[in-house]
């Protein structure tokens, strides 16, 4: 049974920084596309970034390029988010998704095991 369980959320002054992980266990993780997706108070779900098996590709959301960063360890079976230059329109709850495929992939019904999601408050 796959499982992603999230961390690295909390409260972070607008133009601070955080890093996200997100630990799987019961896949063979190097074999799988990951993305992170994130959900605002009274919103839907949207993407933010994904990456493919091997890490040489990645895709990021306009909203977050140029500040946030997707990486991930296969060795550790982690991957994470690096978030930089923070905004009060970050807050959200942030959820790590796993794909049985390798490639990676920008559509929230692309992905097969979420986790439960880690909150991210951006304020002062």
């Amino acid at each position: 049974q796959v499982q992603l369980v999230e961390s690295g959320g909390g409260l972070v002054q607008p133009g601070g920084s955080l890093r996200l992980s997100c630990a799987a266990s019961g896949s063979i993780f190097s074999m799988n596309g990951m993305g992170w997706f994130r959900q605002a108070p009274g919103k839907e779900r949207t993407f933010v970034a994904t990456i493919n098996w091997s890490g040489l590709t990645t895709n990021y959301a306009d909203s977050v390029k140029g500040r946030f960063t997707i990486s991930r360890d296969n060795a550790q079976n982690t991957v994470y988010l690096k978030m930089n230059s923070l905004k009060p329109e970050d807050t959200a709850v942030y959820y790590c998704a796993l794909r049985r495929e390798g490639r990676s992939a920008m559509g929230s019904h692309e992905y097969d095991y979420w986790g439960q999601g880690t909150q991210v408050t951006v304020s002062s």
